[in-house]
């Protein structure tokens, strides 16, 4: 059986950005040894078998605020549970205001082996409109830091569609970011969530045309400068992929621990609900996730895989779903590779970086 992921929810953020809908909570010291306790009892117990775990994600949140010593514990606990594989990907979530060289170091002794820095733009104007607590200063300090203790594999955040972001804005940061020379840029489109003091704030739709070109330079950008796109939102050195999150985009297997963390597991997909003091209050904390729906269907494959520059691989699309009409879903998007969206030959489909402007729309028009 093929190895699988493990995502942990670090619920705990300095402050909440205004963008955000991410189930967060402030960091005070007790909640977060409450939340250990919780956690490490939860990997203890989990009830599903204890297979080879290659991929572990430490996301939230701003997982760093954990402190050095609750995430080796965290850890340890995987370890214990688990079999890890050594040359596995140890990803932690960290916010450039919250980095510091010596817990760097002591982190990257414990086993982590990636962070990615949410530094979402270099522009000192976007970076207050977002909230973000750090400075281009404090981003590029971060990035240095992580490389003087021991981290050979960073990655960094940024976001384009941003309120009155304009072309030159998006092309500062992107060179901001490949100047940083880290392995992986995760470049991602705005999106207004319900709930959130953005949402508020715009009632209106913002412009649709600019962030489509923001998008289209970025890649241009970053693939020019050798990060080559793999995801509709990533783009990585060669070999610096997300092993983690290629496993969600593949229909692997994968557990998500903690409050509103979800599994892939056995075609059930099942999640934790948004409470942070159920889950550390619960005895059996896994007897709090429920199901959402079975998962893993054909549909469901396209779906991610159309997320990837790969595309879907007929060859492995037919060995994973013998019954599957690929013939229909071939002549469905013939009139779009004829728009320009959509690569199409014999061996594979794939989005174009316009087509993955429209994925939506598209993969529904594919499926039927």
């Amino acid at each position: 059986m093929e190895p699988v992921g493990i995502y942990l929810h670090i619920p705990f953020c300095a402050s909440k950005c205004p963008y955000c809908d991410f189930y967060s909570l402030p960091a005070r010291e007790e909640a977060m040894d409450r939340y250990t306790q919780a956690l490490t009892r939860a990997i203890a117990n989990c009830p599903y078998p204890a297979r080879e775990v290659d991929t572990i994600y430490f996301g939230g949140g701003t997982p760093i605020l954990m402190g050095p010593k609750r995430l080796e514990r965290i850890l340890d606990a995987l370890t214990q549970r688990f079999t890890v594989d050594q040359k596995g990907e140890i990803t932690l979530e960290a916010n450039p205001a919250a980095t510091l060289l010596e817990p760097l170091t002591a982190l990257r002794r414990a086993g982590f082996n990636r962070i990615s820095f949410g530094v979402q733009s270099a522009v000192a104007e976007q970076l207050k409109l977002l909230g973000r607590r750090h400075t281009i200063q404090m981003a590029e300090q971060a990035v240095n830091q992580s490389r003087q203790a021991g981290f050979d594999n960073i990655s960094v955040d940024i976001m384009m569609g941003l309120p009155g972001q304009t072309l030159e804005d998006g092309q500062v940061t992107a060179d901001f970011c490949m100047g940083l020379g880290v392995e992986h840029i995760s470049a991602y489109l705005l999106k207004i969530e319900p709930g959130t003091p953005f949402a508020r704030r715009y009632t209106q739709p913002l412009e649709e045309e600019l962030p489509a070109q923001l998008y289209l330079q970025t890649v241009a950008q970053l693939e020019a400068a050798g990060y080559r796109q793999y995801e509709i939102s990533n783009f990585a050195r060669p070999g610096r992929e997300s092993r983690h999150n290629l496993k969600y985009w593949n229909c692997d297997h994968y557990l998500g621990i903690g409050p509103a963390a979800y599994s892939y597991w056995e075609n059930r997909r099942f999640g934790f609900p948004r409470d942070l003091e159920g889950f550390c209050a619960a005895k059996d904390p896994w007897a709090l996730a429920s199901d959402w729906d079975r998962g893993g269907d054909f549909e469901e494959y396209v779906m991610l895989r159309l997320r990837l520059n790969e595309g879907l691989v007929f060859t492995q699309a037919s060995a994973r779903y013998p019954h599957c009409d690929l013939r229909a879903l071939q002549n469905r998007a013939k009139p779009l590779a004829a728009h320009g969206l959509l690569t199409l030959d014999e061996n594979h489909l794939a989005l174009t970086p316009q087509g993955m402007l429209v994925s939506n729309e598209i993969i529904t028009r594919i499926l039927g």
